[in-house]
């Protein structure tokens, strides 16, 4: 299998990075916008040289299913039949929209969310929140891409859409841009639908799935768009890490699961705990997002 045009796109996008970065750094420092701290920018930097090696190892893997189980397994062969045009448009739809639903499952199942959720735990929210990755993500992530192989496309096109595709999942992390052209808010995902993603306050928890576009979001109910007239935007987590260290900062969540499970003997319960969504309590003590959000609009949040 040919890397050629994953590795052109890796080191292209590096000196982007550091351009983008840097330069938000700068405008951050000089317009005392404190976007940056040493301690969060490390972090995100930790998490994204442990998550380095693991996603390198399983989209490998990834590939090597296609090519071997599922790439021609459904008898079609959309990279010979298809205009090159339609080819390409057809899979970053189908890449964006299985994205969005592991994405999904991601906010919706609490074991999977343990496993996200240190990509949300940043209280900062900047260029660099882009690396903070979810260090086990990959491990699972590749199995949303395999339907892709299966009706006929070509495994290394799949892996490189997603590539570039995350390019710009990387570069709508910032405060810095606001509101863009109309025709763009409604197709693509920007940063102002990013930055409702990444916030804590009750109205904005689980909206704006999308990596590359936001019309999954309108079409599955999931959207939500940056209203000025609401809160100010909060960033982190509805509960945030009391610890910020290195071992807490990625398995917080899977200590809280093993409390919760002691909560009740009832088997159904701690699987709940486990499976049901972030914030499911059989007692009431904690609440999920659309909870908080029926609270909020009845008026009994935090009474």
């Amino acid at each position: 299998m040919d890397y050629s045009r994953e590795t052109i796109l890796l080191w292209t996008s590096l000196p982007i990075y550091v351009l983008v970065i840097g330069g938000e750094m700068i405008y951050s420092h000089f317009g005392n916008k404190k976007l940056y701290s040493v301690k969060g920018f490390f972090t995100n930097l930790y998490l994204t040289i442990l998550n380095f090696s693991l996603d390198a190892l399983m989209r490998f893997v990834g590939v090597w299913l296609m090519l071997n189980y599922f790439c021609d397994l459904g008898g079609f062969k959309l990279y010979e039949n298809l205009n090159p045009i339609v080819y390409w448009v057809s899979l970053t739809i189908l890449e964006d929209f299985m994205y969005y639903l592991e994405h999904l499952l991601d906010h919706t199942s609490r074991f999977f969310w343990a496993i996200h959720v240190t990509h949300h735990s940043s209280e900062e929210y900047n260029l660099s929140v882009g690396f903070r990755s979810s260090v086990f993500q990959p491990l699972y992530r590749f199995i949303f891409f395999l339907p892709l192989a299966f009706i006929g496309f070509r495994a290394e096109d799949i892996m490189f859409t997603y590539a570039w595709t995350q390019i710009w999942g990387v570069l709508v992390h910032t405060q810095s841009v606001k509101k863009l052209w109309w025709p763009i808010e409604n197709i693509f995902t920007t940063p102002s639908h990013h930055r409702v993603h990444h916030a804590s306050n009750v109205r904005y928890l689980d909206r704006n799935m999308g990596m590359f576009l936001i019309v999954w979001d309108k079409m599955f109910g999931t959207y939500a768009d940056e209203d000025s007239n609401y809160q100010p935007i909060k960033y982190g987590l509805t509960s945030n890490l009391s610890k910020v260290d290195p071992v807490n900062v990625v398995f917080h969540e899977w200590k809280n699961i093993f409390h919760d499970m002691k909560k009740s003997p009832k088997l159904k319960v701690k699987l709940m705990y486990i499976f049901g969504p972030p914030g499911w309590s059989h007692d009431g003590s904690t609440h999920t997002s659309d909870e908080l959000r029926a609270l909020e609009a009845s008026g009994n949040l935090n009474k």
